[in-house]
């Protein structure tokens, strides 16, 4: 199994990150493909870098040759697609994630960075398209923070940890000993998932999709003319394709549904509820998760 990790030319984001770890040893120039440049270390993990937008470069790990918490959806055909992706869609979530996110904390104290950088995840909300479990490890959130070299240089050390190119174990691996493991799947709340990520820090558990409110369109009842206990919008599919996403990435894991209740109205909760129940779909509590 291959990893790849992908960085572009065009997002200062991307790039700082992206230097700073080609500068850690053993790195040499792998292939070109259709004029996306590669390096390689070891035998398993690639760096491709590119001059697009990753959020658009879809099926990038089917096409690459030597063998290679993302998704809209909540969106329908016709949607407009301002970050890529495919209506509909969700990416496998990387079991790394949780594993990685809490390294990436430690580093950044370590450094200083905390508070002043804030170490979360964000709710699920772009491409590209993949097949492979992913993720995105981003700086945030403007041009003046893009291009800071302090922040650069912990996200080239969590990637290099994390892989284990250092020569330790890499971090975060799924495997058939993870049987039976808690899995999260996070619905409603905002883009960075606050009451998700109190449970998610503690660690000792994986994450799924995180699906804020605005991935959730739901159409009020008491404002259709149609039958009052229909509630319209994509919310249901995009509850049964994070699910099932989740579900596919963490083989025998038990994933459990968490809902940052306070981020809805009664009829919404008692909507999802519902429908999670219908679907077997099994809700967890903040104490069911330890």
């Amino acid at each position: 199994m291959v990893t790849l990790v992908v960085a572009t030319t065009t997002d200062p984001a991307s790039l700082g990150p992206a230097s700073a770890l080609l500068a850690f040893p053993g790195w040499h120039s792998g292939p070109s493909f259709q004029g996306v440049r590669s390096f390689v270390n070891g035998d398993v993990i690639r760096l491709l870098q590119h001059d697009k937008s990753i959020v658009e470069e879809d099926d990038l790990d089917s096409r690459i040759t030597f063998n290679f918490c993302l998704g809209v959806p909540h969106l329908q055909d016709g949607d407009v697609l301002p970050q890529g992706g495919k209506p509909g869609w969700a990416a496998l979530p990387s079991p790394r994630m949780v594993p990685w996110l809490i390294l990436l904390k430690k580093l950044a104290e370590s450094r200083n960075l905390v508070p002043e950088f804030e170490v979360t995840l964000e709710a699920t909300h772009h491409g590209p398209v993949t097949n492979k479990p992913t993720m995105f490890v981003e700086i945030g959130s403007t041009e003046e923070y893009w291009r800071r070299q302090d922040a650069a240089q912990v996200i080239a050390q969590l990637v290099w940890e994390g892989l284990g190119l250092g020569g330790g174990d890499a971090v975060g691996n799924w495997s058939s000993n993870s049987t039976g493991n808690k899995v999260l799947l996070g619905i409603g709340g905002g883009h960075y998932a606050p009451r998700h990520m109190d449970i998610v820090l503690k660690g000792g558990i994986c994450v799924g999709h995180l699906l804020s409110g605005y991935s959730l369109p739901m159409e009020d009842p008491s404002q259709s003319k149609a039958d009052s206990n229909i509630i319209g919008g994509t919310w249901r599919e995009a509850i049964k394709v994070a699910f099932e996403a989740t579900k596919a990435a963490f083989p025998g894991g038990e994933i459990l549904a968490h809902l940052d209740q306070k981020s809805f109205k009664s009829w919404q909760k008692n909507a999802i509820m519902g429908f999670l129940e219908e679907q077997n779909i099994k809700i967890g509590k903040p104490g069911d998760f330890f």
